[in-house]
Formats: C-alpha cells, structure tokens, sequence
C-alpha cells in the first residue's frame, strides 16, 4: 500500500509540473521558478534611408512605354531585407498614377511598379511624412496610400482621414509591440487643403508628447519616432535637430530615426526615460538608399539592424545588438540595359 501511496504522489507531482508548464493550464498558486519556452523573443529591425525615384531611375528601369522593371534596383540587398523581422524605410516619392505623368526632382511622380519592387525587396513599413508627400496635391498623397494598402504594405505619417491620423499604428512582431511615429518640418511649400491638417503630420512637439504617451497606454514596447528634418548634404546634425532629439527622448521615444539630408550623419546611444527599455538608439540621418541624385555622399547609405529581446516574465526590452552594413547605389549594365541599384 506504501508502494501505490508514492506512485500516487509522483504522479500528482508529476502532473502539477506538467500543467504550470503549459502557459493555459497553470495553478495560480504554483509559482513557476525557470522560464517557459515563450517567455523570451527576439526580433531583429532592419532600418534604411530614404526611398526615392529621380527620372533617371525610372527611365533606366522603363521597358517599354508604360512598363517597369525596379526589381534589380533591389536585388543585391534582398536577401538582407528578407532575413529580418520588420523592415522600415522613408518614402520619399508619391504614386499619383501614370495620368498626372511621372517626374522626378522637384515634383515626384514614380510609376506604380515601384512600389511593387520595394514590396518584393520585403519591406513591411514606409514611413510617409516628408517635404515631397503633396507633389501630387491630396490626389496624390490619397492615391499613394491606396496603393501601399493595396500592395500590403504598413504606413504612417500621411491619412486619409481625421481617424486614421489620430489612430496609433502598433505592430506586433513575434509579440514585441513596436509603435512608429513620423513627422516632416514641412511640404517644400506645397499647401497642405484647408481643414484637412490630419492629411500629413508635421512636426509638433506637443503632438510628439501626446503621440508617445497614446503609443504607451495602447501597449507599445518599444516606441520608434520617425523625422523628415535638418539640412540637406550636411554630414552632421544642426543644434535644431539635437534640440528636437533631446525633447523627444524626454518625452519618451526609444529609438529616433533621422531623414531628408541625403548623407549619413551619426548614430549614437542614449538613456531612455522608458524604464523597461535598457538603451535607446539614434541615427540622425539614414542618408539615402537608393536615389538618382549624384551630389558627394548621396550615393552612401546604411541597413541598419536592430536586434531586440523582449523578456516576457519581467517585461524587459533589450538592444542585444546594433549593426551597420554600408550600401552603396550604382549604375550598372545588364543585358544591354541600364540599372541603377543598391548594393
């Protein structure tokens, strides 16, 4: 009898064991002192530039009067983009359909089949607040959000709608909540219409401090703020961009991602008020992906990856890691016609 009396006790032991593992069947009153297999997630953020589309890209990947070809363009990072977890990128160019005639510099214009390259290359967000989001008016700045959602891909920093400008964008990755926020200085004197401000976020520091704290109270992990500023072709940031960094970071941002200059500026680390994040990340300027233009530096850029732990038991979040890979955009020759790509 003393026998089947311990087997009966093993069993039990045996069977709580099992079910305070199981993450759905757990007592409440058995305290679990190792981590399940989901306690921990890792992720890793890849981050470039500014995506643009000058005429001579277009034209180089034109095959015929009303047909393109980009994937080239974005063939030698693929494989880059395609191994992470969540890749963000600046659209610097709106689609305003072939009607209103494609254009580059000063008033973009690109042609459909850009977007569906950039979709290919594995983006899964583009930031769309910048001074050339109203080069096609509000037809299209709408129209270009119509075919980001049309080609599945994330956005925010331009609405179609009150509502959608005061909605928060969350995005869960493998159960890290990542929230995006972009703002630009400006629309390079392009009217933004009468009563429509929710058309394109402009940066404001109060709706920067009130857009942080929507993103916390929503749930956000790690909040990831997006600026369109500074001067163009200087290699390091103004006192107005560090100004604009130091209240951001105040305000609550963990990481900060700078755009418009079209050269690299710094990247560096600071303390983030968020208590649960151990180390905030700024780059205060991409550079430039992937453009026509040919200024010094504008054909330098970077792949930023960001490797982030989320540690579910304490809800910590952690930077494990930050790496930089130097891309370069080229012109090339294959089969007799000419690409520019990014490599």
């Amino acid at each position: 009898m003393k026998k089947y009396y311990l087997v009966i006790i093993a069993l039990a032991v045996g069977l709580s064991i099992f079910f305070t593992y199981d993450g759905i069947k757990a007592s409440p009153n058995i305290k679990v002192s190792c981590y399940a297999k989901d306690s921990v997630s890792e992720i890793t953020i890849s981050v470039v530039g500014d995506i643009m589309c000058h005429s001579t890209q277009y034209l180089a990947a034109q095959v015929s009067r009303d047909s393109f070809d980009f994937a080239p363009a974005f063939e030698g990072i693929k494989p880059i983009i395609k191994n992470s977890d969540f890749t963000i990128g600046n659209l610097e160019t709106v689609f305003g359909g072939k009607e209103k005639g494609y254009s580059g510099y000063p008033m973009f214009n690109s042609p459909d089949a850009y977007l569906q390259a950039i979709k290919a290359a594995g983006f899964n967000y583009l930031s769309t607040a910048n001074n050339h989001s109203l080069d096609r008016g509000e037809f299209g700045l709408l129209r270009t959000i119509q075919q980001l959602i049309k080609n599945n891909i994330n956005y925010a920093g331009t609405y179609s709608s009150p509502k959608d400008a005061d909605s928060i964008r969350i995005f869960n990755v493998k159960g890290i909540k990542i929230s995006i926020l972009p703002y630009t200085y400006g629309t390079n004197g392009n009217p933004i219409p009468k009563g429509k401000g929710f058309l394109i976020s402009l940066i404001d520091k109060e709706r920067i401090k009130n857009d942080i704290a929507k993103a916390r109270a929503k749930g956000a992990d790690l909040v990831i703020v997006h600026f369109h500023y500074g001067e163009e072709y200087t290699l390091f940031p103004n006192s107005a961009e560090k100004e604009l960094v130091k209240k951001t970071i105040e305000f609550g941002a963990d990481i900060i991602i700078g755009g418009h200059p079209h050269v690299l500026q710094p990247v560096d680390y600071f303390t983030p008020v968020n208590k649960n994040f151990d180390k905030g990340f700024i780059a205060y300027s991409m550079g430039n992906f992937i453009s026509g233009q040919t200024k010094s530096h504008t054909d330098e850029g970077k792949i930023i990856l960001l490797k982030i732990k989320k540690d579910f038991i304490r809800n910590r979040i952690s930077l494990m890691e930050e790496k930089e890979i130097n891309t370069r955009v080229i012109k090339d020759n294959k089969t007799g016609m000419r690409y520019i790509k990014v490599l």
